[in-house]
């Protein structure tokens, strides 16, 4: 089965987030081997350059490096930077225009505080839980339900 590539972005940038979220997923370890250029052209029936562009983002963001004649391998702490870009990404992207549609609202800290908590409930249960489908030409093992295991603290404190 072959992966559904977004058409509003260049295969390259599929392949490197594919990799990225398996990372995240932890199906690729630090020091582990991620699949060879070969083995993703061959797979998702892409152009070798293709795959050496996606996995080239992330050899520069220094989530994976190349040990000559063996192939790629993730990089010590590339979930943890991950993570950070991630967390940062998203206080961009939704943090920060919640707060702001917040204001317009009237909505103060404790009832945004009482509806996030709300929507985490309703939508995760006691903890949240992430499906990740990666698929095509073995080259990843099929994840149907991963559960990422995450503390959450009631604070009164604010």
């Amino acid at each position: 089965m072959q992966p559904v590539f977004n058409p509003q972005q260049p295969i390259f940038v599929s392949i490197a987030q594919w990799l990225e979220d398996a990372i995240l997923a932890g199906i690729y370890n630090e020091e582990t081997q991620v699949p060879s250029i070969t083995e993703i052209s061959i797979g998702y029936n892409i152009n070798p350059a293709t795959a050496l562009k996606g996995v080239n983002i992330l050899v520069d963001a220094g989530l994976l490096y190349k040990k000559r004649g063996l192939g790629m391998f993730v990089s010590v702490d590339a979930r943890a930077k991950l993570l950070a870009r991630r967390q940062q990404q998203f206080y961009e992207d939704y943090v920060q225009p919640l707060i702001r549609e917040a204001n317009r609202l009237e909505i103060g800290s404790k009832d945004l505080q009482t509806m996030i908590e709300r929507a985490m409930s309703e939508t995760c249960g006691s903890k949240p839980q992430a499906q990740l489908y990666m698929h095509g030409a073995g080259l990843l093992p099929q994840v149907s339900d991963i559960t990422i295991e995450r503390g959450y603290e009631n604070d009164n404190t604010t």
